[in-house]
């Protein structure tokens, strides 16, 4: 016996009966080997040598010393096959592939290998045969094409399976499998999706001009409709010629003939044993359904149901989480005399889930307003849920008139005690409209952007605090305040990352482009938001964006009768320094002139009395009074009935100039008894 590689065995002895396993395998040209996947190591015995064409001496122990003999491309396909039986439980594999020669020739061989798993069920061995199978298939191009057509049809199977795999929405099995690339990957020319629901079966997907009697509902009793009939059985219909569409579909029939429709396949789509919707697919050319050809469609009808039938709760859950951002969103932005306001807010993607990001604009007294932006944690309905606490939070701190740095502090701590293990970045910015005086408080989140009205933009460098939530939890709640000016015409611009975020680029590079496009977008900022959302659109960024814009439009007064009113805590710095700050801008503000100095003193020492004698809170209203002398009053509330008194201090005395003070610099000052409480007033000319 002659053989290309190894050497022979003697010919056996006559009358040797029965012949050993080795000599049959040898007659047969076949082998065997023993491949290591832990350790890599592949033995291949004589016969087997021989099937590669191989020298003892060429083969080294290592699988990839065959890519001398085997293409990559068959390499590929064989390795392909291997990982996807290990990969799905399987215990064995077989394939045929096509080995180089010495001499130039190709050889059909067949290898087949059992694969051996650990107590765990990882596989760890592979023991199988390799034959030589050129005679088997020498003159059987026939079933050379048969192997190919079953490579091919498990092919598709295997990767419209995982391509489904990827399709999170019922809109991306749509694609997945109307689309030109997954027509052409099942061989028909178009389809007809229906799912049911309620009765009824809802058409979701149909190709131009095929079942066109279908309306967006049909019910499932509906006669003369292969979809219907389909749902009904729970079996497919395969419809092999116009003469059978004529027949079994007459109102089908014409469209079929206009499409130049022979054949068609409906199948049920199966998902936890019930009919949940039925697939159309349409052929031209094709007659006949081979036994390999109806179980591809079998395969592929239940891999799709069941991909549908994620895709419906994945939809489900997804309109779930926005409904509820939506609803804890705010349903409209107040009017806000001396501003013009603008928000936007846009989602993910198509296919992903919902997020965290909010914002809000909040009016507040004497003509301030206070803006939020934030982005939650994470992308499911707990950030959502988390959000419109958070949001309501924000609202209610501000409303109460604490200062901006205590009110982001008293944020982190309400998110920290809800033990949502979830943290939120935040900016709030509280704006005097009638002053422009500006203050900034960062937790964690991206710069605000200030275009002014000359159209130059800048980032602003706000010092910020941890994110609300890790700020109670790792450090000190303190979250330092900057103080701006917003001039006439300037705007602010306060977003989430998902707007500064541009694939393949840093965050810097990301913040660059936004500035750019602030700065040469339009003028009107409802129509600049609108261009910037539309730029998120077509990145197509993987989260969702929020913005919040806001230009000044007022000058350097309030209109007559206007006040301005804070509240002060106790014990709380950043709030009396709001008060002062507020006072400081109204009093210059409505042309106070000399007196200036002298009303902030005022206002400074009544605040002071009510803070340090009472223990409680206090609230400091300043306000012009109407008349024909131009006047203004300065009014401080607290929560004690006790009246205050002037009284001489002595020499050595600390304490008792506060009212001798006020008395002296006031035009006319008094109290006013509120039952339990108290206000006690003074007026400038």
């Amino acid at each position: 016996m002659s053989d290309r590689g190894g050497m022979a065995r003697p010919a056996p002895e006559a009358g040797a009966w029965p012949a050993h396993a080795d000599l049959s395998m040898e007659l047969n040209r076949m082998g065997s080997f023993d491949w290591d996947l832990d350790g890599g190591q592949m033995y291949l015995d004589d016969g087997a040598l021989r099937v590669f064409d191989l020298r003892p001496e060429e083969f080294d122990g290592d699988p990839r010393t065959l890519a001398t003999r085997v293409t990559p491309e068959e390499s590929a396909r064989l390795e392909a096959m291997i990982t996807g039986a290990i990969a799905e439980g399987r215990s064995a594999y077989g394939a045929y592939l096509q080995v180089l020669m010495r001499d130039g020739t190709v050889r059909w061989t067949h290898t087949q290998g059992t694969i051996l798993r650990d107590e765990g069920g990882a596989a760890h061995r592979i023991i199988g045969m390799v034959r030589d199978a050129t005679l088997e298939l020498n003159n059987s191009a026939q079933q050379i094409a048969l192997d190919r057509e079953r490579r091919r049809q498990t092919s598709v199977v295997e990767l419209t399976t995982a391509v489904l795999a990827e399709a999170r929405t019922v809109h991306d099995v749509i694609g997945v499998l109307g689309g030109a690339e997954g027509l052409a990957r099942l061989g028909a020319v178009n389809m007809v999706l229906g799912m049911v629901e309620a009765g009824r079966i809802r058409v979701v997907a149909m190709g131009e001009g095929v079942d066109a009697p279908l309306a967006d509902y049909t019910k499932v009793d509906e006669p003369g409709l292969p979809l219907s009939e389909v749902v009904r059985t729970g079996r497919p219909r395969l419809v092999l010629s116009r003469a059978e569409f004529a027949a079994r579909y007459p109102r089908l029939y014409p469209y079929a003939e206009a499409m130049g429709i022979d054949s068609a396949a409906y199948l049920p789509l199966i998902a936890e044993g019930r009919v949940i919707g039925a697939l159309g697919l349409s052929y031209r050319g094709k007659t006949t359904f081979s036994p390999e050809e109806r179980n591809l469609l079998v395969s592929l009808s239940s891999g799709i149901g069941q991909s549908l039938q994620r895709a419906k709760l994945h939809d489900r859950e997804h309109d779930l989480a926005e409904d509820l951002q939506q609803a804890m969103l705010p349903r409209s932005i107040p009017e806000v005399p001396g501003a013009e306001i603008a928000v936007r807010y846009r989602a993910a993607h198509e296919g992903q889930d919902i997020g965290g990001d909010w914002y809000d604009v909040i009016s507040l007294p004497g003509g301030r307003v206070g803006v939020v932006i934030g982005d939650v944690q994470g992308h499911d309905t707990q950030a959502a849920a988390v959000m419109g606490q958070l949001r309501i939070v924000l609202r209610a701190y501000a409303g109460e008139g604490h200062a901006p740095g205590t009110v982001m502090a008293r944020a982190s701590e309400f998110l920290h005690e809800l033990d949502t293990e979830r943290f939120a970045t935040c900016t709030y910015a509280e704006i005097d409209l009638s002053t422009g005086a500006l203050r900034l408080v960062r937790a964690g989140h991206v710069d605000p952007l200030l275009r002014h009205a000359d159209g130059r933009c800048r980032w602003l460098p706000v010092p910020g605090g941890l994110p609300l939530g890790l700020s109670a939890a790792f450090g000190p709640l303190d979250y330092p305040v900057t103080a701006l000016a917003l001039d006439p015409g300037d705007a602010l611009l306060m977003c989430t990352d998902g707007l500064v975020e541009v694939p393949g680029t840093d965050l810097d590079d990301g913040m660059a482009q936004l500035a750019e496009l602030v700065r040469t977008g339009p003028r009107d900022i409802g129509e600049l938001s609108d261009r910037l959302c539309d730029v998120v659109d077509e990145r197509r960024i993987e989260d969702d964006m929020a913005l919040v814009m806001l230009r000044r439009t007022a000058g350097g007064t309030v209109e007559p009768g206007g006040r301005l009113r804070q509240f002060i805590p106790p014990s709380d710095p950043d709030a009396l320094s709001a008060a002062r700050h507020m006072i400081r801008g109204a009093v210059r503000s409505w042309g106070a002139g000399e007196r200036a100095d002298e009303i902030e003193l005022v206002s400074d020492e009544l605040i002071t009395n009510a803070l340090l004698h009472t223990d409680g809170p206090a609230v400091v209203t300043i306000r012009p009074l109407s008349g024909p002398a131009r006047r203004l009053r300065v009014e401080v509330e607290d929560r004690s009935s006790a009246l205050p008194h002037r009284r001489e201090p002595g020499e050595a005395g600390v304490s008792g100039r506060g009212l001798l003070l006020v008395d002296r610099l006031a035009d006319v000052w008094g109290v006013e008894p509120r039952g339990n409480d108290k206000c006690v007033w003074a007026e400038f000319g």
